[in-house]
């Protein structure tokens, strides 16, 4: 089995998304970088020898589902028991209910090694950490007494429930209902679908945060509110009580993460004998405010689904190469030291077309995981700024929100993308199961999708984050990458060829394409401008990354990172110039041929 890459964690960490600067500007006192050696090794350690082995029997046996209670498959009861007792759970966590309080940032380089080894296990955690988040932020001074040490602990799960059958991507639309109860609690009636580990074994208690509506509510996303639904309620020692009125109706049956429980959950069908209908709930943060609560909870989700996509591509990468050192075929221009006898195959990694692959999987997956740390070290910098430089806090915040989407959506396209060029390096092994390559691509296949769309992740990035301080958070960001590039240019080292050429190109076509969307944005030619969304955060992200990754090539000396380095700038970040043409001159061609799509088909 394969560990995660800890040397290429670390360096992405410390290097090029500054960890180190950090923790020199004194912004993280309890941190040191032996400390996080020591956090990132160990992870590496537990992921592959604990998690990875039970990656396959996760995702041959599923969570199985009989009459209101889902079971995990064998061994995965034991290692979240071994996870919380390694304080895992509680690695992020507030110092106040248990937490250990170290970065975000770490917490996501741990993460990305919890999706390398078994990404169904990694997203119940997942879920918990957000819901912490949540309930810190906005809940009362009792729910956190009551909940908090539990969440972080990971002796309680939390959930997330957001969907309805007619309410996806649009909230608006959502039905579930909430009535106020005398003794300030509320009563909570309706249906939630696709719901991550809405019901498991795995412990005694699961905190459902549920988005609801009151009855005299304002119409759309202004009238949801937010609440604390636990499964059972705590009595005063604590513990479980009393059964609450919220079951898991069935759970589903999908193309991959079979481990991970996606439940239909049932609020209010009385369930609990002797107890009128209604699921007892708890108010989080203001009436009607909810959605801003939780996007408190989606936004962590955001970032920790890109890691997902990261340690997924991580994973099909490991696993290609191998294969490819491996698997011997024809005769390749690059032989291996013992294919020099004649009529001798080599193994395929020598043939151009497969190392053209696999060196596009680690470029993708390299600039994703550059990608996603900065964002992560954003996310740290602002909170970290809070109290003392609030001026500069909102400043990292912006960055943090401007690199959110793209860490979501490029790192989870990536995970895809790389996966299912892992299953071409395999050949025909790649399209079986024995190999764990299609394993990947199927488990990869739901991050696109969840905790907001990619294609919303791209109106997010265009509608909100780019135009944030009338355009001077993305203004900044461009700069800082500007020095890099011309660093690169004072040093002028051979080897890179023409990788600041490359990479000058791709920041003209991302700063081209800026512009354009933001004069569309003033000109209230919104359909124009999210005809380029998806495209144009794809652009942002190639043309972002590339430079990252000659960031980590200029503060290394090593003939590797330079290399990796430029076979992106000169291989992979030429394509901003065809994404810069469809940001700025697709949507004319988009708009004549939408109308087919209503005459086609029935």
């Amino acid at each position: 089995m394969s560990q995660p890459p800890v040397k290429d964690i670390a360096f992405t960490l410390r290097t090029i998304a500054g960890l180190d600067g950090a923790m020199k500007d004194g912004l993280f006192p309890d941190l040191s970088p032996d400390l996080v050696e020591a956090v990132l090794e160990e992870a590496a350690r537990f992921a592959a020898e604990r998690m990875a082995p039970l990656d396959r029997i996760g995702d041959e046996e599923g969570a199985r589902f009989d009459n209101g209670a889902v079971t995990m498959p064998a061994g995965w009861r034991e290692l979240y028991r071994d996870w919380i007792a390694g304080g895992w759970n509680a690695l992020s966590g507030p110092a106040e209910y248990g937490g250990q309080a170290l970065p975000t940032a770490l917490a996501a380089a741990v993460a990305e090694m919890w999706n390398h080894a078994s990404m169904p296990f990694a997203l119940g955690p997942l879920l918990t950490v957000g819901a912490v988040e949540a309930v810190e932020k906005h809940g009362s001074d009792e729910l956190k007494r009551v909940y908090l040490e539990k969440l972080v602990s990971g002796e309680w799960m939390g959930t997330m429930n957001l969907t309805e059958p007619q309410a996806g991507s649009d909230l608006s639309a959502l039905r579930a209902k909430a009535e106020r109860r005398d003794d300030g609690s509320y009563k909570i009636f309706g249906q939630k679908i696709y719901i991550t580990y809405g019901e498991h074994d795995l412990t005694d208690n699961i905190v459902h945060l549920v988005l609801a509506r009151l009855p005299d509510a304002p119409a759309g996303v202004k009238g949801i509110s937010l609440f604390l639904v636990p499964k059972f309620l705590p009595d005063d020692s604590g513990a479980p009580g009393r059964r609450n009125d919220v079951v898991c109706h069935s759970i589903e049956h999908k193309l991959g993460i079979h481990a991970s429980p996606t439940c239909t959950m049932l609020f209010g069908e009385g369930t609990v004998e002797g107890e009128e209908p209604g699921a007892v709930g708890f108010l989080v943060g203001e009436e009607n405010r909810g959605l801003a609560c939780m996007f408190t909870m989606m936004n962590n989700a955001r970032l920790m689904v890109g890691m997902e996509g990261v340690g997924l591509a991580d994973a099909a990468y490991d696993k290609a190469l191998a294969y490819a050192k491996e698997r011997r075929q024809g005769r390749a221009t690059r032989l291996a030291p013992d294919a020099e006898k004649a009529g001798s195959m080599s193994p395929i990694v020598g043939h151009p077309d497969i190392a053209r692959t696999l060196l596009t999987m680690k470029g993708l997956t390299d600039a994703a995981r550059a990608i996603a740390y900065n964002c992560a070290i954003a996310t740290d910098r602002a909170r970290a700024c809070a109290l003392i430089d609030p001026a500069k806090a909102g400043l990292w915040q912006e960055r943090a929100n401007l690199l959110t989407p793209v860490a979501k959506a490029f790192a989870t396209d990536v995970a895809c993308e790389v996966a299912s060029l892992g299953i071409q390096v395999h050949g025909g092994m790649g399209f079986v199961e024995e190999t764990g390559a299609a394993r990947l691509l199927r488990n990869a296949r739901i991050t696109p999708i969840y905790e907001g769309t990619n294609g919303i992740q791209a109106i997010d990035l265009v509608t909100r984050k780019i135009g944030q301080s009338g355009g001077e958070a993305v203004s900044g960001l461009f700069a800082e990458l500007s020095t890099t590039l011309a660093e690169l240019s004072r040093r002028n080292v051979p080897e890179f060829g023409e990788t600041g050429a490359c990479l000058e190109a791709g920041m003209a076509d991302l700063r081209a394409a800026t512009d354009h969307l933001l004069d569309l944005l003033r000109s209230k030619e919104t359909d124009t401008a999210l005809a380029g969304a998806t495209p144009y955060l794809r652009l942002f992200a190639l043309a972002a990354g590339g430079v990252w990754l000659a960031r980590g090539a200029l503060g290394e000396a090593a003939d590797d990172r330079i290399a990796l380095c430029r076979f992106v700038a000169e291989n992979l970040v030429p394509e901003t110039g065809a994404l810069r043409h469809r940001v700025m001159s697709g949507a004319a061609s988009l708009a004549a041929a939408h109308d087919l799509l209503f005459k086609e088909g029935s």
